[in-house]
């Protein structure tokens, strides 16, 4: 199986396990051993997934200003965790490759594996709720084409983004193409960066 469709498969797995309950604080237990590529995917998702909701949420037009300053907090914390998880999973690839005897005239790609497994668990996403509308029984059947023509082009994006994210792979497996990862340097939590937070008492 390509790794594209073993991420998508885990991405899966924790949507429909989300939409059980469909609540954003129902408990997270992961189902992957701690040294499986498969505990992050689904972690990763996880956390997608429960930030789709908190979007949702916070768009409440009637929302209490309190509620939504927490729920803001909530997404920043999201946005974060997301973050490094994205920078886990490249670790693993990283490791994976180690030994990789490199090309001399191997090319850098735009994103790191991890940035578009990063995509395609968002896909994933699009594509259950675009599906889920495209089905329902309540709305307009000019509502259902639109989301069913929507839910077409979600599908064929994600056979592209699958197929390139396995290309990569194997293009950094053969040594044509090699993998950076730049941490990401978010400002805006760090008390010595964030102009607002260094005034702070």
């Amino acid at each position: 199986m390509d790794f594209s469709a073993f991420a998508y498969k885990i991405f899966q797995e924790s949507i429909d396990k989300y939409h059980v309950k469909n609540d954003v604080y129902q408990p997270f237990a992961n189902p992957y051993a701690k040294d499986d590529i498969a505990r992050l995917l689904y972690r990763k998702n996880w956390i997608d997934t429960v930030q789709w909701h908190y979007e949702d949420i916070i768009r409440d037009p009637d929302i209490e200003p309190k509620a939504a300053l927490n729920l803001k907090r909530k997404i920043d914390a999201s946005n974060q965790d997301r973050t490094d998880l994205v920078e886990f999973i490249d670790s693993y690839f990283l490791e994976k490759y180690s030994a990789v005897d490199v090309k001399e005239d191997a090319t850098i790609n735009t994103e790191s594996p991890a940035w578009a497994i990063d995509r395609l668990s968002i896909l994933a996403l699009k594509i259950y709720h675009m599906q889920e509308e495209a089905e329902r029984t309540d709305a307009s059947a000019e509502h259902i084409n639109k989301c069913s023509d929507k839910l077409n082009v979600l599908l064929e994006q994600r056979k592209d983004l699958s197929t390139a994210i396995d290309q990569l792979l194997a293009d950094i497996e053969s040594g044509s193409k090699y993998m950076k990862v730049y941490k990401q340097m978010k400002m805006y939590n760090d008390e010595e960066l964030n102009p607002v937070l260094r005034k702070a008492p």
